[in-house]
Parts: C-alpha cells; sequence; structure tokens
C-alpha cells in the first residue's frame, strides 16, 4: 500500500536587504527634533493592512522584541522614541524592526521619506538629460521664438534687451527651468501670442481697454472679439489660426518688417 508523502511546510524567503537606511522629513521640514509616533492611539493610529492575514494589525516599535506587530510581541515592551534631528533620521542595518516599523508605518510618504540613493541617482540622470536637450533647443532657437517664450517670464522687458541678452537669458531660463522651457517650446500658440503683443505694442493692432475687442490701430476697424474670461493675447493667437485670422496675421507681418 503505498503512502503519501508529507508536503514539506513552505518557508517563507527572507528577501529583506540589509544595509544603512536614511530617512528624511518631507516638505522641507527641518525642526531641531520631530518625534514620529511609535505606538498605536486614538490620536495616531498605528495600523497596517496584513495582504495575508486579511485584516489590519496594530503596529508598535518595541526595542526587546523582533516583530513590530503587538499581536506578536509577548511579554514586557520596552518602547523608544523615534526622533528626527533637524529632518534627518539615520538607522543602522543592525536595528531591522526599526527599519520594518518605518516602511509600515502609516506617515511614510506622508510625513518622512526613505532616501534611496539608486532612486535619486535615475531621477537626477533624468533630470540632467531634460537640462541638455533644453539648453541645445535654446542655443539652436531662433530670435523670434526666444522673445516669445521669455515674455511668458519677464513680460514686456524682454523688448529692452539686445540679441545677446535674450540668447543668455534663453540658455539660463533652459536651464533652471528645463520642463517648463520645453513646454513652452512646443507651444506654438506662445510664438502667437507674442506676435500679437509685439503687433499691439508697435500700435499695429489696438486693444479696448475693456480688454474684450482687438481693432486695427489705423482706422478701428474690428478685428475679433475676445471670449468671456480668455486672455486676449491667448485669444488673439487661437484667432490667427482660422481663415480669417490667418489674412491679418500676414497683413501684420508685412508691416512688422
Amino acid at each position: 500500500m503505498e503512502t503519501k508523502e508529507k508536503k514539506k511546510p513552505q518557508v517563507k524567503q527572507d528577501t529583506w536587504e540589509y544595509k544603512d537606511r536614511n530617512y528624511y522629513l518631507l516638505r522641507d521640514k527641518n525642526p531641531l527634533t520631530y518625534t514620529l509616533p511609535s505606538k498605536h492611539s486614538q490620536k495616531y493610529p498605528l495600523v497596517w493592512f496584513d495582504p495575508e492575514a486579511g485584516y489590519e494589525r496594530e503596529l508598535r516599535y518595541a526595542t526587546n522584541h523582533k516583530s513590530i506587530f503587538v499581536d506578536e510581541q509577548k511579554g514586557n515592551v520596552t518602547l523608544k522614541h523615534i526622533m528626527f534631528e533637524m529632518g534627518h533620521l539615520m538607522v543602522p542595518k543592525e536595528k531591522r524592526n526599526l527599519q520594518e516599523f518605518l516602511e509600515k508605518h502609516p506617515h511614510k510618504e506622508v510625513v518622512f521619506t526613505e532616501h534611496d540613493s539608486v532612486v535619486e541617482a535615475e531621477s537626477h540622470h533624468d533630470y540632467l538629460e531634460m537640462e541638455l536637450a533644453a539648453m541645445n533647443m535654446a542655443y539652436e532657437m531662433d530670435i523670434d521664438q526666444a522673445e516669445a517664450i521669455l515674455r511668458v517670464e519677464k513680460g514686456s522687458s524682454v523688448n529692452s534687451l539686445s540679441s545677446k541678452e535674450l540668447k543668455r537669458d534663453l540658455l539660463l531660463f533652459a536651464r533652471q527651468q528645463p520642463n517648463l522651457f520645453i513646454e513652452l517650446s512646443n507651444d506654438e500658440n506662445v510664438v502667437l501670442r507674442n506676435f500679437a503683443i509685439v503687433a499691439t505694442e508697435r500700435n499695429i493692432i489696438s486693444l479696448a481697454q475693456d480688454q474684450r475687442t482687438f481693432k486695427w490701430a489705423s482706422n478701428g476697424r474690428k478685428l475679433m472679439t475676445v471670449p468671456f474670461d480668455e486672455n486676449p493675447y491667448s485669444a488673439m493667437a487661437a484667432w490667427f489660426k482660422t481663415d480669417e485670422g490667418l489674412e491679418v496675421y500676414k497683413s501684420i507681418e508685412k508691416k512688422l518688417k
């Protein structure tokens, strides 16, 4: 008679990475000291949903227990404050229970976060690539588009800048805010909006005091009505794309030369 072999109980593999870990308070908080709640209370509920057990388990940091779960801590417990100093807390690899407690703490990614050098390096690499792309775009950009983009940041003060000053400020803008620079560079309305502003400044077209109507400055003939609650120059930029607006655009372009 065959006997069934007893199945060996599966041993859960320990995947925890032993290493020193650094934690930082979020939102640029750097108080002299900050104490993180280390045990469950009505004011600071510390529970973690255990997907294997199917229910929430109460957390507690006890220095004399390996487990961070209250239901596994038998006997006396020794509690200790978890304190950030100047917004920073370093936990050595030997204090695994504290690291595991912080990993499951409800305030993680809300009040504090763990510093990950690999993730930070990847993020920094991506940022440098974006910065380089923005700088290259700025270097190759023609002067009219450069003026249009800088006007978003500097307003009418760009009118007093020389070509070299425009290029210099554009490169600085691309380096300091590469994401915004690339976004503006890919927005064709930025150039059209600047075109409308320049045409107004040169007194080719005029904008009524109520900001609702554009007219030819020479004869007062109405060109377009600005839709309610829209920026007049953004509305004009969109209008330039219509058949009627395109004819006006070409006419203004000749007058600006």
